[in-house]
Parts: structure tokens; sequence; C-alpha cells
């Protein structure tokens, strides 16, 4: 019998799980459209692309002012890809999603494991959320309605942005009004023990360290998670999981299973300004 790794999991059950490319067969047909939409938008769309927040080549992100009056909300997206693939230019499209509304769209990149280590990889996303509170008028963007949604990774890293102690950034502790994980990870134990450690090295302690679920903060704005209905259960236990955690700690937080939709189909809603996702964002930024 083979061995339990996690829950009732040996390591080939839990490869499964955390396999979203073997899990949806049409997945590389997903990737395409994600990078031919994005193109599109771009072309499509006014904006500013690969702008510096910080010294390294990871550290940039594109811009998407908002079409009408300003000073206009904010809504930083992180893409996802398991901290070690994909890139800003795959989802230019979410902004398509979100300008309509009259939001200020800013789409990030970090650099990627292995090249940094998990903690570096939090740390740029950190600095890109005090690049956009520094530099928001330049754009349009009110600096006092930050909003921040993530895919898969980026739930991950949205999770971590939530729960960050702004102060001791030297920034405003509600920095950041809400946010919004999709189809997001926030226990890293099931990562660490998985295939994807094959190249993240992640260690119990920084496992522990990274995970969101354990390190609620203690005050935050509304979280949101959004998961695909047709993912595996690890996947919605992870965002039942943190909404629990979130929810015991007198935090806002829903963790809302989105039929119809597996782990890349769901962030394709953010195409379309009409689409559930789409009109969610919408309403937590006020703009409905």
């Amino acid at each position: 019998m083979a061995q339990v790794v996690f829950r009732d999991y040996d390591r080939a059950a839990l490869d499964r799980e955390y396999d979203n490319r073997a899990k949806v067969k049409d997945a590389p047909e997903w990737l395409e459209r994600y990078a031919r939409e994005s193109a599109e938008a771009r072309a499509e769309i006014s904006g500013r692309l690969d702008v510096a927040y910080g010294a390294s080549p990871g550290e940039a992100l594109d811009l998407f002012p908002a079409p009408g009056s300003t000073p206009a909300p904010v809504h930083v997206f992180i893409h996802g890809g398991y901290w070690h693939r994909l890139d800003k230019a795959d989802f230019s499209f979410v902004a398509r999603g979100l300008l309509p509304a009259g939001a200020a769209v800013v789409v990030i990149n970090y650099a990627l494991i292995p090249t940094v280590q998990m903690a570096e990889l939090v740390s740029q996303c950190r600095a890109s959320i005090a690049w956009v509170h520094r530099h928001a008028a330049s754009f349009g963007g009110d600096p006092r309605r930050i909003f921040v949604s993530g895919h898969s990774a980026g739930g991950h890293l949205v999770a971590m942005l939530m729960s960050t102690d702004w102060g001791s950034e030297g920034l405003p502790a509600d920095v950041i009004k809400a946010g919004c994980g999709i189809s997001g990870l926030y226990d890293l134990e099931p990562i660490r023990l998985c295939y994807l450690n094959d190249v993240l090295a992640l260690t119990s302690e920084t496992a522990r360290l990274h995970s969101p679920i354990h390190h609620p903060p203690s005050h935050a704005g509304p979280l949101l998670l959004p998961v695909g209905a047709l993912e595996g259960p690890e996947y919605l236990r992870q965002s039942h999981a943190l909404a629990r955690v979130w929810s015991s700690r007198g935090l806002r937080c829903e963790a809302v299973e989105m039929a119809g939709h597996h782990h890349f189909s769901i962030i394709a809603e953010l195409e379309e300004p009409a689409s559930d996702l789409s009109r969610r964002l919408v309403q937590q930024m006020g703009l409905a």
C-alpha cells in the first residue's frame, strides 16, 4: 500500500490533485487563448507597458488607465502559474472586464522561482502595491482605493498581501481596500509534498510561513474567494478553509463555488464586463 503523505492522499494522488494541466485536457488551448486575447486587448486599449516598480528584471507592471473620470479606483491583478510559470502579458485581457466600469487596471509581474525564493517573490508583490500607492495619480488612479485580485498562485499572493502589516511597510494599514483570490492556494503544505516542490523547493518552515491559512490578519477589508466548482476537492478545500479561518476571526471572507468552471475557464470570466466574476469585482470596487 502506498504511503499517505497528506490527509488521505499518497504522493501520486496528491500530484494528480494539483496537476491542473493534466486534469483539464484542453489546458493548452486555454493558455493559448489567454495569450491571444491579451495581445488583442493590448492592441485595443491604450496603456503603459513594462513599467518598472523595482530594480530587478521581474519587477514590472502594465498600466491601463481608467477611461472615465479620475481619480478612479485601481485594480491590481496578479497572474498565476504555480509561482514559476506565465507572465503578465498572458493576462492583459482582465482589463476588458474591469475598465468599462471605470477602474484603472494594473497587471503585475514578479520574478519566478527558482530565480528567486518564495520570500522574495512575495516581497516583490508587496513592493508593487507600494509603487501603485505612490504613483496612482500619474495614471488617474486613486491611491485611497486600491483593490487586488489574482488567479491560482496569484490568489495565494492576494491573500499574502491582505495579511501584510502595511504600517510596517510605511503605508496606510488599509492600503488594500478589498481582495479576490480566484481558485487560489492558501495552504502550501500539500504543495510542498507534491511534484511542484521539485521546482519550488519549499521547506516545512517556508511552506507554513507563506501559507495564508496560518496567518490571518488582525484587520482587513473583505476577501472574496471564487473557485471553480469543477476543480478537484483540494482546490475547493483550500478556498473554504481560508474562508473559515478568516470568518472565525471576525473578518469578512466568502468562498463562492462558480458552477461550470474549471481551473482555466474561471479566469476567462474577466474577458467580459457582463460576466458574474467581473460584476463581483466591480461591486467590490463600489462601481456598480
